[in-house]
């Protein structure tokens, strides 16, 4: 028998005493389809990347003790993620009373309505089926949360209009944990609730019941909680009351990716990087990846930036996405088939990049591009050192040291930085070294360029200026370009253009 044959409270009953519909809690409901996925041996939490040996095996913990938890992490780590996909957790759909608003469970109610409603139908009592996603509830907290957003009131019209007293349950307006009843019920950012909203969760998390507006009104919910928190609020000193932390059953910390393969893996999951249309194919070699993703683990370390804020794994995001952008607006103005990104376009993406972090008083006297650049500088240094530090790399640096010099602009096409760099001795063969493939596309090979030149501007082997402004008939735009010089400090030339120099 189908699961959707049944639609009577009769014919429910009987499947449950032979064993084709389970009748259970929402905690025991969570533990034994964990414990079935277990045995089954694949991913828990799909899309959830860099957990495997941290925050999941602690969370598995949690949800097989049958624990209300708390997510404890900086922004950007996967909290709220993590929560939604614990709904993959619950019963692909159980059976609830039609119409009830806290999805009562026909085989025991608790709402007086739906009490009446079987004392006068029996099993006749139709029964309707709900499905899991409409299981979750999830609430950013704000301090403007009232009791009656998340419990519940009083509705006198509903009151008027029915010819009830005001003490009858049937003049319950429920709010969203009542609705929540049978599912999983989230809180984002839980510090941020008002004392008062705090001490109302007190019932539900220790008795697991709730009472409106002060009347002998109780209602048993059945439901799993789950909330989020920065670790620096929730703390005597924040904003959370002790009461309700201790009513907590588990405490979970996440973090950021330990390494940059998981990070990569993250971007490479959330960007958008499969670009569609009439623009022209665009690509992301994997040391341009790499330094992207070096910038988020450089500024989380940098003393400039707020550690309490964190930076967010939608800092790599973002700046892909824009790096892939500016190639693309480069091969399109270079009428090239295939746009595939530099470190170039890395610097170009800074609007995407200074926008993610939050900064300490140094930071914020140097400014946030100025912070942003560093990380870049870096990024690039910390990446490149994998790619040439064991390659000889004496010819091209003497090539400058003799007085060489070279430009080369963020709009210059693949061709352009390819005969320019064919000025310098053993530059062209040292980015294929380094890892550009001998017969690449000339898009490719120019990226392997830029990128060796950044590698060798990061590690203080020839120095880089640059000029801002605008220039030329060209005005209204912004031209980044580097230029290989002798000295080791910039030079910042007077008048337009945004210019870069490596010396």
């Amino acid at each position: 028998m189908s699961r959707r044959s049944i639609s009577t409270l009769g014919v429910l009953r009987q499947a449950v005493e032979r064993g084709e519909v389970a009748h259970r809690t929402v905690q025991e409901e969570v533990r034994e389809n964990l414990i079935n996925a277990l045995r089954g041996g694949g991913p828990l939490f799909p899309g959830i990347i860099g957990y495997d040996d941290t925050v999941v095996p602690q969370l598995v913990n949690a949800l097989l003790s049958q624990h209300n938890f708390i997510l404890l992490g900086l922004r950007g780590q996967a909290k709220t993620r993590l929560l939604r996909a614990l709904v993959t957790l619950l019963d692909e759909e159980i059976p609830v009373m039609p119409g009830c608003e806290i999805n009562d469970d026909p085989l025991a109610p608790i709402s007086s309505a739906c009490r009446a409603r079987i004392a006068a139908e029996g099993d006749s009592t139709p029964v309707d089926w709900l499905p899991r996603h409409l299981r979750y509830v999830e609430k950013l907290a704000t301090p403007d949360v009232t009791i009656a957003d998340m419990v519940g009131d009083i509705d006198p019209i509903k009151a008027a209009r029915s010819g009830l007293q005001l003490s009858s349950e049937l003049t319950m307006h429920y709010g969203l944990l009542p609705r929540a009843n049978r599912g999983i019920f989230a809180i984002n950012e839980l510090p941020d609730l008002a004392g008062k909203i705090q001490v109302g969760l007190f019932n539900i998390l220790q008795e697991g019941d709730i009472q409106i507006k002060g009347y002998p009104v109780r209602l048993p919910l059945d439901v799993l909680m789950a909330f989020t928190a920065n670790p620096e609020d929730y703390t005597a000193r924040g904003k959370i009351i002790t009461p309700l932390k201790d009513r907590i059953g588990s405490e979970i910390r996440t973090h950021y990716p330990s390494g940059r393969a998981d990070a990569m893996a993250i971007t490479a999951q959330e960007a958008w990087q499969t670009r569609n249309g009439a623009a022209p194919r665009a690509a992301v070699p994997t040391f341009v990846a790499e330094v992207v993703e070096e910038i988020a683990f450089q500024a989380r370390q940098d003393r400039r930036i707020d550690k309490r804020s964190g930076v967010s794994q939608r800092l790599p995001i973002s700046a892909i996405e824009n790096v892939i952008s500016n190639a693309e607006r480069r091969a399109i103005a270079s009428a090239e088939s295939e746009a595939v990104a530099r470190i170039t376009d890395v610097y170009a993406a800074l609007p995407s990049i200074t926008g993610k972090f939050e900064m300490e008083y140094e930071g914020e006297l140097k400014g946030a591009e100025t912070v942003a650049g560093d990380f870049i500088r870096a990024a690039g240094g910390n990446v490149a050192d994998g790619y040439i530090s064991h390659l000889e790399t004496r010819p091209v640096i003497e090539w400058f040291d003799l007085g060489g010099s070279l430009q080369l602009s963020d709009t210059m096409s693949a061709n352009d930085v390819i005969t320019s760099a064919r000025q310098v001795q053993g530059l062209v063969e040292l980015a294929s070294a380094a890892g550009v493939p001998a017969q690449a596309s000339a898009p490719l090979l120019a990226s392997g360029i830029d990128f060796v030149l950044e590698g060798l501007y990061a590690t203080k082997k020839i120095s880089r200026s640059e000029e801002r402004g605008y220039h030329g008939s060209e005005s209204n735009v912004r031209k980044p370009s580097r230029e290989m010089t002798l000295d080791d400090e910039p030079r910042v030339p007077s008048g337009g253009g945004r210019k870069k120099y490596y010396n």
